[in-house]
């Protein structure tokens, strides 16, 4: 018997359990198809609130809402050409009217275009950083120079949509753990179930002179290779769910949506995610297999 990391045709003779051997791999299988799943979900909210982290930090919108057209207008080119003088804006551009129309249409209809309709004149705003004195410092120009005006931060209103994605992303990682210790539990299973099938063969190792540490290697290796098996078939057919998935993400072309992208990093955490259970089930069946054997003896 022999003791290498890759069992040999006579070690693999000694554990043959081939019915068993495939119904643990095929739930390896479903249990990695799970787990990448919850990975992808994880992994690409959690890319999106880091997007939206990026995009909002320092963002404002200004609205001036006189409610008459000439009031509107001069107080709006006043805030803007304020704005455009302070070394803490890094990009102050004014909304066009038509396509804010646009924007209303869903709601207002045509009557969005009505120049007796008091819609507000906005401006997008980039600060240079984040900080509450220069948040403050802008407001107060702006209403010197609007007084109708109202500074919003963009992050105020797009907050909740973070802390949702923040959210998923939570309950993603969460199953992703619970998934790794229903694996365990089945390996430790499966690994008492093959100690009581080959008791046999085990008291015949034993008599021979094997220790339990080279019993344990026989189950380990059986098992890590069976998870690594399965592991890769559901991370595979995982993998083109996902790809699918994006694919009608896609053809959506919602910003929002759109952003939910996985990097060249996450992909590299999915495709570890089937050697890093092969791991966890070789140790839990190491662990499960040598408590046994003590107990035995």
């Amino acid at each position: 018997m022999t003791m290498g990391i890759i069992a040999s045709a006579a070690d693999r003779r000694l554990l043959d359990d081939r019915h068993g051997t495939r119904a643990m791999a095929w739930v390896m299988a479903i249990m990695l198809f799970l787990t990448v799943l919850a990975a992808a979900l994880g992994l690409a909210t959690l890319g999106v609130a880091a997007v939206l982290d990026r995009q909002l930090a320092g963002r404002l919108t200004v609205q001036v809402v006189a409610p008459a057209e000439s009031v509107r207008t001069r107080e709006a080119a006043a805030a803007l050409a304020a704005l455009k003088r302070l070394p803490e804006v890094r990009r102050a551009v004014a909304v066009d009217p038509a396509h804010l129309a646009e924007m209303l249409r869903p709601w207002l209809g045509t009557d969005g275009a009505d120049p007796d309709l008091p819609i507000p004149a906005m401006m997008d705003v980039d600060l240079t950083q984040a900080s509450a004195a220069t948040l403050a410092r802008v407001q107060a120009v702006v209403r010197a120079a609007a007084p109708s005006a109202r500074v919003d931060r963009q992050e105020s209103w797009l907050g909740p949509v973070r802390s949702v994605m923040r959210m998923l992303s939570g309950m993603a990682g969460g199953l992703v753990l619970l998934m790794a210790g229903a694996t365990a539990a089945v390996v430790i299973l499966a690994a008492r179930a093959g100690l009581d099938t080959h008791s046999d063969t085990i008291a015949v190792l034993h008599m021979l002179g094997s220790t339990d540490v080279q019993v344990a290697r026989l189950f380990q290796r059986r098992i890590g290779l069976d998870t690594l098996l399965g592991g890769l078939v559901g991370m595979a057919a995982a993998i083109g769910v996902v790809l699918l998935v994006g694919v009608q993400l896609d053809a959506l072309g919602s910003d929002l949506v759109t952003g939910l992208q996985l990097g060249v990093r996450d992909w590299v955490i999915l495709g570890c995610l089937p050697i890093a259970f092969a791991i966890l089930a070789t140790l839990a069946a190491r662990l499960a297999v040598l408590a046994a054997l003590r107990r035995v003896l």
